[in-house]
């Protein structure tokens, strides 16, 4: 495993795991520590296809006994996404965890541009990963879990996504928070930025949700 928990914790500057979620979303919300935080992770590894954190977490974050918190293994995970792989740029995942169902979608969006707006271009190269806008894409999705939405919007912006992370029940739709995940370039290997969503009223009815 590339990123255990020893190398997690000293990229992260923590001496214990249990610290990760607070210190990652700090790091999260902060547009200087951010991008430094990213650049340290990728000298590590720079293989964005899969969910970095599946083993990290799951050993030392999952609340399997409270939140019945369990990985979604990969290949489900990319059977399910061939199952939909019909779209049309928008993509919705309640119970997201850190990820890892997302990630595959967002890797196969990448490699075959769906929405393909330059099809042409695509036709004539053979290389659909070159047309893939991230504008084009809006990926919404939904956690619970305290520790895991650090984690979540992490592998949201450093892949240059655009979409929203609501931490929420997906069932009662009582919500904590809520994260724009922005991207406003043609360049998928361009950061996102992470903005905090004020809890306003407006709000609430355009995520149709109940700020606690």
């Amino acid at each position: 495993m590339q990123f255990d928990v020893k190398t997690v914790n000293r990229i992260l500057g923590i001496d214990d795991a249990y610290k990760a979620p607070d210190r990652l979303l700090n790091l999260m919300l902060d547009d200087n520590k951010r991008v430094a935080t990213f650049k340290k992770f990728l000298k590590v590894l720079t293989d964005l296809s899969f969910d970095w954190f599946h083993e990290y977490f799951e050993d030392e974050q999952a609340e399997r006994k409270s939140k019945k918190q369990d990985f979604t293994p990969d290949s489900i995970a990319m059977l399910l996404n061939k199952l939909t792989s019909k779209t049309n740029g928008y993509y919705y995942e309640p119970a997201a965890g850190t990820g890892g169902i997302l990630i595959t979608r967002w890797w196969q969006d990448c490699r075959t541009d769906p929405v393909r707006l330059k099809q042409e271009f695509a036709e004539q190269t053979g290389f659909s990963i070159l047309t893939y806008d991230p504008r084009s894409y809006w990926y919404q999705v939904e956690e619970l879990s305290d520790r895991a939405i650090p984690f979540l919007i992490f592998n949201m912006a450093i892949r240059g996504m655009n979409g929203i992370a609501i931490q929420c029940d997906s069932l009662s739709r009582k919500a904590k928070q809520a994260y724009f995940i922005k991207n406003d370039s043609a360049n998928f290997l361009t950061f996102s930025k992470i903005i905090q969503i004020p809890h306003t009223e407006n709000f609430e009815k355009e995520l149709n949700i109940k700020w606690e």
